[in-house]
C-alpha cells in the first residue's frame, strides 16, 4: 500500500512544470506585444518624418515666393 508520499511530490512536480509553462507562455505574449507595436511604431515614424519634410519644403517654397514678390525688380 501506498501512504501517499509519491503521489503528492508527484503532484508538486505537475504543479511546478506547469506554472513554469505558464510563466515562459506570459513572457511570449509580452515578446509579442512588443514586436507587434515595434512594428506598428516604424510606419508611423516613417510618415511622420515624410510629413515633416514635405511641410518644411512648402514652407521654403512659400518663403521663396514671397521674397520674390517683395524684392524690387530690376
Amino acid at each position: 500500500m501506498s501512504n501517499g508520499t509519491s503521489d503528492v511530490g508527484g503532484a508538486i512536480s505537475n504543479l511546478i512544470d506547469t506554472l513554469g509553462k505558464l510563466a515562459q507562455q506570459q513572457v511570449e505574449i509580452l515578446n509579442n506585444g512588443i514586436k507587434t507595436a515595434a512594428s506598428m511604431v516604424e510606419p508611423l515614424t516613417k510618415t511622420a518624418t515624410d510629413l515633416a519634410g514635405t511641410l518644411l519644403n512648402t514652407c521654403n517654397q512659400v518663403l521663396q515666393s514671397v521674397s520674390a514678390a517683395i524684392a524690387p525688380k530690376k
